[in-house]
């Protein structure tokens, strides 16, 4: 019996070790790459462009694939993205979200250049 309890308690514990350790990690493409699922995306259209943004990635719509690009400046939103950041520049608040600026103007965010 003890020979049996040798063996069991270490690959229980190694078992339970390696379940805790487990972590989720997103990743997000990079510039230029085309995905063919944008997962519940917010349509914005800006100069007759439709943009696509998901998660804070932002996405133009080629065929039926997703192109991700950077957002052009000026872009309105009406909420900002999950996981946004407040950040302040030169004493100006600012909120970051994936390398992209929002200013809030009125009740709308307007995507700005830092």
């Amino acid at each position: 019996m003890k020979n049996v309890m040798r063996i069991v308690v270490p690959v229980v514990l190694f078992g339970f070790l390696m379940t805790s350790c487990a972590t989720t990690v997103k990743v997000r493409p990079a510039r230029g790459v085309v995905v063919t699922k944008v997962h519940r995306p917010k349509v914005v259209v800006h100069k007759n462009v439709h943009y696509y943004r998901s998660d804070g990635v932002w996405y133009v719509k080629k065929n039926r694939a997703y192109k991700r690009v950077t957002v052009p400046t000026g872009v309105r939103v009406t909420t900002l993205p999950r996981g946004y950041k407040t950040v302040k520049v030169r004493g100006v608040k600012y909120y970051r979200c994936k390398g992209v600026y929002y200013k809030r103007s009125g009740r709308k965010y307007i995507v700005v250049q830092v």
